[in-house]
Formats: structure tokens, C-alpha cells, sequence
């Protein structure tokens, strides 16, 4: 489905390319035209076979509101948020964190098998650094494998609900079961003990989590700050403002009350979805140029 509706026809070449440079550069980095040459044009074996469905979502532009969405869900437990908020950066280097992000989701996708490697043998590193105490005393570690399955689940559900939603074409049941399992790799290597292997398993794993999961005041704070006050140039917060509606949409409805997130679901229908799709649509039309092609 082509949700860029007629923009190929009202806009130049020159200036898609620009915006698409833009965005690009935004959430890639200054290294983002040398990490792309590699991680796509590098010889070697790679995780995900190329028809894989994990490839198909990763690649798709609904991963933009799919990220912001796996943000807040994550929040909500109190001990991965106290976490993020002492040690991750994401009030003084957001753009750097989305990039280390990105760049990590690219890499164990569509790089080779020793580049996906050492990108995990790098997190486990960090990780194994972190560690501390919420405001209510609670210790945590950023290497335990419970918190590190609600970031993975969290996550993933968050990119599957995005690409169902906005996605260029929605996956069949099978197919969501396959990036579930997919991701599992990627959840394992990271330190999950038993990542999810299917949809179904998923949802139920997510359930299980809810009784840990609750509002605090850090988790609030970060929430305003993806979606109220972003580090943006002015001409950019109309569509982020679209961008973050079409995320918010995106979580369960238990997860908006503890973030003081509204449930509007006619606006959302008749609003929110229509601004969502569009928006990816054009992010989708912007970033249209394939990568090269992998060697072996």
C-alpha cells in the first residue's frame, strides 16, 4: 500500500532527497552513510535471511512511531526507568542515543553475523556497568535478565503493533509469529533467558509484567518529554506532533493512565490514525533510496 499518497507528483526529486538526507542524518548520525555501506554491502552471513519478516518491519518507516511507543511503554517499570533516567543520557544526548539505537536495530537486522555480534558484545558491556538504586530504595541492574525481557517484549510489541498499524504491508498471523522469533535471536544474545517465540506468547508474557508496572515520576518526566518538549527545530513540530499522536495510539490502554495519556479512541480513529498513516507515509516517500545490496 502506498500511504504517500501524491507527493511523488507535487514535489521535486531534489527536495524528497533533501528531506530524506535530513531525516536520515537525524536518526543515523554523521557515520550513517559509511555504517549503511557496511552493514548492508559488508560480505558474510548474516542472522535474517532477506525474506524474512523481521527485515520487512525493521526497514519500514512505522518504526518511527513504533520506537517512541516502545519508549513510554518501557517506562512504566519503575526499576528499567530508573535505569534509563541515571545512566542513558536521553535528556542531554537524545539524538545520540536514538542513533546508537538505530544503529544497533540495523546492524543485528541486516549486518553480518560477526558485525551483529560484536554490536551485542558491546550493549552486554555497558550493561554490565549499570547498575543503582530507584528513589524508592529498589536496586537494579541493567544486566538482569527479568528487566532485560520487559525491555525486549516491550519493544517488540511495540514494532509489530507499528507495522500492523502503519506498516507498507501488514504481516498474516504466521508472519507475525516469524518476527516474534526472530527477535527472540536478538532478545537471547542481548541476555533474555526465555524471550517470547510467537504473537500469542508475547501478549501473555506482557501480561505478566502488569503487576510490576506503574506510574512514577520519572517515568512522567520522560514522557513529557518525548512528546511535549522534544529537542526540535520549530518547522518539525507539526509532524513529530503526528508522529507522537500516532505512538501514543499505539499502547495498550491500560499503559495511558499511569502516563497521564488521554483514551480518545473516536479521535484516534477518525484523527490520530489518518495523521499517523500520512506521516509515515511521507518519512516512507523521503527515505526511498534502497540500500546496496549485500555481497554474501
Amino acid at each position: 500500500m502506498n500511504r504517500s499518497g501524491g507527493l511523488s507528483r507535487l514535489v521535486s526529486p531534489r527536495a524528497r532527497d533533501r528531506l530524506g538526507d535530513a531525516l536520515f542524518s537525524r536518526v543515523a548520525g554523521p557515520s550513517g552513510a559509511e555504517n549503511r555501506a557496511r552493514i548492508h554491502g559488508a560480505p558474510g552471513p548474516r542472522w535474517f535471511a532477506p525474506d524474512e519478516p523481521i527485515r520487512r518491519v525493521h526497514a519500514d518507516a512505522s518504526m518511527f512511531a513504533g520506537g517512541l511507543s516502545a519508549l513510554l511503554l518501557q517506562s512504566l517499570h519503575p526499576r528499567a526507568m530508573a535505569a534509563v533516567a541515571a545512566h542513558s543520557g536521553y535528556r542531554g544526548d537524545p539524538w545520540g542515543r536514538l542513533q546508537r539505537t538505530s544503529t544497533f536495530l540495523a546492524v543485528t537486522t541486516f549486518g553480518t553475523a560477526e558485525d551483529a555480534q560484536r554490536a551485542v558484545d558491546g550493549v552486554r558491556a555497558v550493561h554490565a556497568r549499570v547498575s543503582g538504586r530507584t528513589p524508592d530504595g529498589e536496586p537494579y541492574r541493567a544486566d538482569d535478565p527479568h528487566l532485560l525481557e520487559w525491555v525486549h517484549i516491550a519493544e517488540v510489541d511495540s514494532f509489530l503493533r507499528a507495522y500492523q498499524q502503519y506498516g507498507s504491508r501488514p504481516l498474516d498471523a504466521a508472519e507475525c509469529d516469524a518476527y516474534v522469533d526472530a527477535a527472540a535471536r536478538v532478545g537471547r544474545s542481548l541476555g533474555v533467558l526465555r524471550p517470547p517465540r510467537g504473537a500469542a506468547e508475547l501478549a501473555e508474557r506482557i501480561e505478566e509484567y502488569r503487576p510490576e508496572l506503574r506510574s512514577t515520576e520519572a517515568a512522567r518526566s520522560a514522557a513529557r518529554f518525548i512528546l511535549v518538549h522534544p529537542p526540535l527545530p520549530w518547522p518539525a513540530w507539526l509532524p513529530y506532533g503526528m508522529l507522537a499522536a500516532a505512538a501514543v495510539s499505539l499502547l495498550p490502554p491500560w499503559a495511558r493512565e499511569p502516563l497521564g495519556l488521554p483514551l480518545l479512541p473516536r479521535t484516534e480513529r477518525w484523527c490520530v490514525r489518518p495523521a499517523g498513516a500520512a506521516v509515515t507515509g511521507t518519512i516512507r516517500w523521503a527515505l526511498h533510496r534502497p540500500p546496496p545490496a549485500a555481497t554474501g
